[in-house]
């Protein structure tokens, strides 16, 4: 490790890409910190803790880096009764130990190599999402991997969570779905061969209770999902690998404006051939607010990514591909409603102005109705988020924001946490950390969720530097097991 302490900002050199330098530089420390300095006071009602996973290469990659590449890192905020503590600590993956032992980098990235290839093997990292489950924060992977499960207050690794995945068709999707009512996870795995798709539901028990073949017409890069109270949408989306390139063990994506987007809206225990498809308009779709149903329709509120254009107006499919591939969104609010009854379908941009993405909401609610959604603003040229921002998903309508500086601000995934004896669907506080390029200040930010235009309620100091990751989520200290 000698070389990250020569140089901190670039500790592998800077060949191997930009991310994982400057903001980006991974942490070679796992640490607990109590007692930090704050400003403002943590509110009492705020019980519960904040985790956020990402990547953080622990060894000099082999080629150039990915942000999806990275050795999944989790940091935690535990909130009890007007303290905190703050954690940071890697996912014990099978991959992770084998490295452990040999000291070096064993795997190569995704701009690299593809999933599959023995002779130059890619990591499964369970990096990019979390989400409560089962009493355990469950880390998942971008590629539809092995899922892990960590102890949510000492991000410990438990387990691999490999008692319903096998391959292919039963790895687990980024962003598999919990319903905080019956427990139940929903998931789906995606892969190069026929029928591309399959489709999960484990028990609160962590056990398989419902798997099927969903038959896509390709090769497909989906990324999320969405469920209600009584259905789970997949999406199938005019992204996929080129075929030549991927024959010849390259990792290329195409974009084909001719070929529309479709949602397939399934029973959530239902038979493959009980999916409806429902087609929009071409467009790739990282992530999703929330889903409900409202009579016989299916609604989903959802960060469209917005199709990059050619001076003429049409769709230039090549720069979206990239764009794409590259983390450079450029997404817009937009809510999709399908009607299981007359097959009818209507989508509508709910706010055209501002480039938002990473939402987060009130999670006790995923599957029925929320009113209320934060989101980030994100910098369309790189994974950075650089301010915060509530919205009604009704209207579309921004009713708070908040940024230090959207000039030099690294903002991580906010995440609502109701607080105790909720009164309303946004009682409670916003939860996130905080980069700032400027003054060189990390800092955890606490926000009330009704009011968040005053900005922080308060600001938790810490000693140094949280590297930009991905996903957050917010468990309840009822959800959390005892041991």
């Amino acid at each position: 490790m000698g070389a990250a302490f020569e140089n901190p900002d670039a500790p592998f050199g800077f060949e191997h890409g930009p991310f994982v330098t400057g903001a980006f530089a991974p942490l070679f420390d796992e640490e607990v910190h109590e007692s930090l300095p704050v400003d403002g006071e943590i509110p009492a009602d705020l019980n519960g803790v904040y985790l956020r996973n990402g990547p953080n290469p622990r060894f000099e990659p082999n080629g150039i880096y990915h942000p999806f590449d990275g050795d999944g890192m989790v940091h935690a905020a535990h909130f009890d009764r007007g303290r905190v503590v703050v954690r940071n600590k890697w996912v014990r993956t099978a991959a992770w130990q084998e490295e452990d032992q040999s000291g070096k980098a064993e795997y190569w990235g995704v701009r690299e190599t593809l999933k599959g290839r023995a002779d130059r093997p890619i990591k499964d990292n369970a990096n990019t999402d979390i989400i409560g489950y089962g009493g355990y924060a469950l880390a998942t992977w971008y590629l539809a991997g092995t899922p892990y499960l960590l102890d949510p207050i000492t991000l410990e690794t438990v387990r691999a969570a490999d008692n319903f995945v096998q391959k292919p068709g039963f790895g687990v999707s980024a962003h598999p779905k919990v319903d905080e009512f019956s427990g139940e996870l929903m998931f789906f795995d995606y892969f190069h061969e026929h029928p591309h798709m399959t489709y999960g539901v484990a028990n609160a028990q962590g056990e398989l209770v419902h798997h099927v073949p969903i038959e896509l017409r390709g090769n497909r890069l989906p990324h999320d999902m969405a469920i209600t109270e009584n259905y789970s949408i997949l999406h199938d989306l005019p992204v996929f690998h080129d075929e030549a390139a991927y024959a010849a063990g390259r990792h290329k994506i195409l974009f084909d404006s001719k070929i529309p987007t479709r949602f397939g809206v399934i029973p959530r225990h239902g038979a493959a051939d009980t999916i409806r498809w429902f087609d929009f308009t071409p467009c790739f779709l990282y992530h999703v607010v929330n889903a409900w149903e409202e009579g016989d329709e299916v609604v989903m509120v959802a960060c469209r990514f917005m199709p990059q254009r050619k001076p003429d107006g049409s769709i230039d499919e090549q720069r979206t591909a990239h764009v794409i591939g590259h983390l450079g969104m450029d997404a817009r609010l937009w809510r999709y409603r399908m009607n299981l009854k007359t097959g009818a379908c209507k989508e509508e941009c709910l706010d055209a102005d501002y480039n938002i993405e990473f939402p987060g909401y009130n999670s006790a609610l995923t599957g029925r109705y929320t009113q209320w959604g934060y989101l980030v603003d994100h910098d369309p040229d790189t994974l950075r988020w650089t301010g915060l921002n509530k919205y009604n998903t009704d209207t579309g309508e921004r009713v708070g924001e908040w940024t230090d500086g959207h000039d030099c601000c690294w903002y991580s995934e906010p995440w609502f946490a109701p607080a105790d004896n909720a009164r309303s669907e946004d009682h409670g506080y916003v939860v996130a950390f905080v980069w700032n390029d400027s003054t060189a200040k990390q800092e955890l930010q606490i926000f009330d969720a009704q009011n968040m235009s005053p900005g922080p309620i308060a600001r938790v100091k810490m000693p140094h530097r949280i590297p930009p990751g991905f996903h957050a989520c917010w468990m309840k200290p009822e959800q959390i097991a005892t041991k």
